[in-house]
């Protein structure tokens, strides 16, 4: 072995030792990681979970693609509770459903702004 240099398992043990936990995730497809200005997408990533006095820290190994993002901005919905819904969001509810910008609007409210679980509760009626 060179100098300075330990062997992975030894690695693991002395972690062990110290309360630091790691685990490999498996079958990881993709990692997106959202800025308001940048979207970093890596595919095929290595992602290792380190937990240490209940901290979790990640790990991602992989080659990011960089999409710019433009600014959309949130349209402010009132009722009984008022939300912050980007534009896009009610714009995407009406498109894979059908349904009008007031249903849709009705629906994200209904489902805090989730664009997925309103157009589930629209399709579902």
């Amino acid at each position: 072995m060179m100098p300075g240099h330990m062997n992975p398992r030894q690695v693991k043990q002395a972690m062990r030792k110290l309360g630091i936990k790691t685990e490999e995730l498996e079958d990881v497809s993709e990692v997106l990681i959202r800025t308001k200005t940048k979207q970093y997408v890596i595919k095929d990533a290595s992602v290792t979970i380190m937990e240490m006095q209940g901290q979790k820290t990640f790990q991602i190994v992989g080659e990011p693609e960089i999409i710019a993002v433009e600014a959309t901005p949130a349209k402010t919905i009132e009722g009984p509770k008022t939300l912050a819904v980007p534009e896009d969001d009610i714009k995407l509810v009406m498109e894979q459903t059908g349904a009008s910008r007031e249903k849709a609007i009705e629906a994200l409210m209904a489902t805090d702004g989730q664009p997925a679980e309103a157009i589930l509760k629209i399709i579902a009626g």
